[in-house]
């Protein structure tokens, strides 16, 4: 069982955003209104899982393995990749035509597939993912293709429900992260509910007027920027764009912008409380704009975190124009990696809005990272100022050392190491 909260990315910027991330032990459910547009948010799960050599086993009730091998493309040609085929034997009815995929090499696959003969039996559904599991190192990821599809095999709402609020605490205990599909008009609104009141995540895909929307319906134990509210949403091939489209804040609307502020110092609520001496309640409200803070605690706000505080009333983009910054940097605090593993400032105040974001990252001797430091799927470089890291990215190891540059466009780093008697120091960049 996972300790701690561990954040990990959807694969999609804007979407982690959204949410506020997601985490190690969350059951994703993504009702698609279309039946086509969850397909590119699962890919992209995959891809990011890949890019860090996390296993993910694929169930599929709708597709065949050839068909969902060919709409996977390059995410197929990978030994981390497990497809539990549930569809050969159930809604294929074990035609020659779809067994016939099985007549090739298997050896010749970089991915595994393994047929469960009776599908219709929930049970051996449960049991062939849990062998699988059983053998799997790390926290594995999943993809569930479909709830529906199980519906439809099962014969009845009431075997999806039984085999979904059985497996969902299982996976969160084991600390996996799973995505579950659902057509959403083919279930009635009370499995809806219930499957709901289980899920970590809960995510609402739909085409209205021609224009596809997104819209967070529960995420748990996190507070997301838009719930309940739609985001419009495009893809062309694995990339998702969203509108960036929104109505400009009033003028009291002074809660958004603290909290964005805040989250971008990398502060918790209780952590802001603390240092401007109120309580975290008085912060909650003034965020939701309940209630609006005393001119010395703006002030005191103003100051903790760094920015004028003219900034505190205007957006990221109409913040006061400033060339030359005085200081040391602000400190950065990177809440996914244990404390004490890696130190960093952001070389701008939090209310500059620039397409560079420049941070001073120092990693002490001897110590070593699980995860890159920072969640973003933009470009990032980073110059090695001093001392010698190891980065492990796509399972290779790169050795860089003192005047080495990092150019990172799709693939995220694994691991970080300073295997050497002194800080490694680096200036990093991230691009928007």
């Amino acid at each position: 069982m996972f300790s701690r909260k561990i954040r990990v990315s959807s694969g999609v910027s804007q979407l982690d955003r959204l949410l506020g991330g997601l985490f190690i032990g969350d059951n994703v459910i993504w009702y698609d209104d279309a039946g086509s547009l969850a397909p590119v948010f699962s890919f992209n799960f995959i891809q990011e899982s890949q890019a860090h050599g996390k296993p993910l086993i694929y169930i599929t009730f709708d597709r065949s393995p050839r068909a969902l091998i060919q709409d996977l493309g390059p995410l197929s040609e990978s030994r981390h990749l497990t497809i539990l085929d549930c569809f050969t034997h159930g809604r294929g009815d074990s035609s020659e035509v779809f067994s016939k995929f099985y007549e090739k090499d298997g050896a010749q696959w970089p991915y595994q597939i393994v047929q469960v003969k009776e599908p219709w039996k929930p049970q051996q559904v449960t049991d062939s993912i849990n062998q699988l599991h059983k053998v799997m190192k790390g926290d594995v990821r999943f993809v569930f293709d479909s709830l529906t599809g199980m519906q439809d095999l099962w014969e009845g709402e009431e075997q999806i429900l039984r085999f979904y609020s059985r497996s969902c605490p299982r996976l969160y205990e084991l600390g996996t992260v799973a995505y579950w599909i659902v057509e959403e008009k083919a279930h009635s609104g009370q499995l809806k509910a219930r499957i709901n009141q289980i899920a970590q995540v809960a995510v609402e895909l739909s085409l209205k007027r021609g224009r596809s929307t997104l819209t967070v319906l529960k995420a748990g134990n996190r507070r997301p920027e838009l719930i309940n509210r739609p985001s419009r949403f495009w893809c062309d091939g694995m990339t998702v764009t969203f509108d960036t489209e929104e109505s400009p804040a009033g003028p009291a609307d002074i809660g958004l912008r603290l909290k964005e502020l805040r989250q971008k110092q990398g502060l918790s609520q209780k952590d802001l409380a603390r240092l401007v001496g109120v309580t975290p309640s008085t912060i909650s409200q003034v965020e939701s704009n309940s209630i609006y803070p005393s001119l010395p605690a703006l002030y005191r706000m103003a100051e903790v975190l760094g920015v004028q505080i003219g900034s505190i009333f205007q957006s990221g983009s109409g913040a006061t124009r400033r060339t030359v910054f005085g200081g040391n940097g602000r400190d950065v605090r990177f809440s996914d990696l244990p404390r004490g593993s890696i130190k960093g400032k952001s070389l701008l105040p939090a209310d500059i809005e620039g397409r560079a974001e420049p941070y001073l990252v120092e990693i002490p001797p001897q110590k070593k990272l699980g995860a890159h430091f920072f969640v973003h799927k933009g470009e990032e470089f980073g110059y090695v100022l001093s001392g010698k890291l190891q980065v492990v990215i796509n399972n290779i190891t790169h050795r860089v050392r003192a005047g080495d540059v990092i150019y990172l466009t799709d693939d995220t780093p694994g691991q970080w190491s300073n295997p050497g008697p002194r800080a490694a120091k680096l200036l990093w960049i991230k691009l928007k």
